[in-house]
């Protein structure tokens, strides 16, 4: 098996850089659940984006992302049901929705003129249930609700700013490298609980990290060399997608807090 590793190195690193293609460029947009269907472990509730404030307040944000220039606008719904219900947006066929993939992507992509949104959301298991059974059972439950009290601190402030601050100045502290990076962390520290073979923390990050992946893979397949992709997820996906984005050939991370800014 190492054998096998070392040759797979070997053949990546003796494989000619393609120079002359212009890597892809993808700008990552972490958002709370517009429509909040309250499937996270914690839910941030969100202001009624369909209000006339809010809605400027979109048409703000859209009007930046596209100066961005997109080619491809990625969010998080399936393939086949993101381009049933673009089609029904643009046909004016589809009910006043408050959902992030209608009020960002499809907005976007209308806006950029685009004959279709790339859904590339896939299903995962994600099995906190294991961890928190086991940390009760082994007396170290406070230490993990510990952790869980600052996802719902964070979640506040989010909140917080929405309501005092606006759709942008939450949309920016979200997608802020060193709140990416510090809700990695917590995500880490799961690895922390279990012992031996029972290893449910390492179980719900390998059951993360996959879910991921298959959404990275669908982002890498589609994209082409030169190409910008604007991608609207759940912040929580971040930390993963931008690894994924930054680590491989042909595609470059784009500074996300650049276009969520007025200047």
């Amino acid at each position: 098996m190492r054998r096998l590793a070392l040759c797979l190195v070997l053949l990546f690193a003796s494989l000619p850089a393609s120079a002359a293609e212009p890597p892809a460029r993808v700008l990552l947009l972490g958002t709370w659940h517009f429509a909040n269907p309250g499937l996270d472990l914690h839910n941030t509730r969100s202001i009624d984006v369909l209000e006339a404030a809010a809605q400027e307040q979109i048409a703000t944000l859209v009007e930046r992302l596209a100066r961005f220039a997109p080619d491809r606008v990625f969010v998080e719904w399936p393939a086949e049901l993101t381009d049933q219900r673009y089609a029904a947006w643009l046909a004016d066929e589809l009910p006043p929705s408050r959902n992030e993939v209608v009020q960002l992507g499809f907005r976007l992509a209308r806006l950029q003129g685009h004959a279709r949104v790339h859904g590339i959301d896939v299903e995962g298991r994600f099995p906190f249930e294991a961890v928190l059974d086991w940390a009760k059972a082994n007396g170290r439950d406070g230490e993990l609700l510990a952790g869980q009290g600052q996802v719902a601190a964070w979640t506040a402030e989010i909140e917080a700013l929405q309501r005092n601050e606006g759709i942008v100045a939450a949309l920016r502290a979200m997608n802020d490298p060193g709140r990416i990076d510090a809700g990695h962390g917590l995500y880490m520290a799961m690895l922390r609980f279990g012992a031996g073979a029972d290893q449910p923390g390492v179980e719900l990050n390998t059951a993360w990290f996959e879910r991921n992946m298959r959404i990275c893979a669908q982002l890498l397949q589609q994209l082409q060399a030169g190409e910008r992709a604007v991608v609207i997820f759940g912040a929580g996906h971040l930390p993963w997608l931008r690894r994924c984005v930054i680590d491989s050939p042909g595609v470059a991370l784009e500074p996300t807090a650049r276009w969520l800014s007025g200047d």
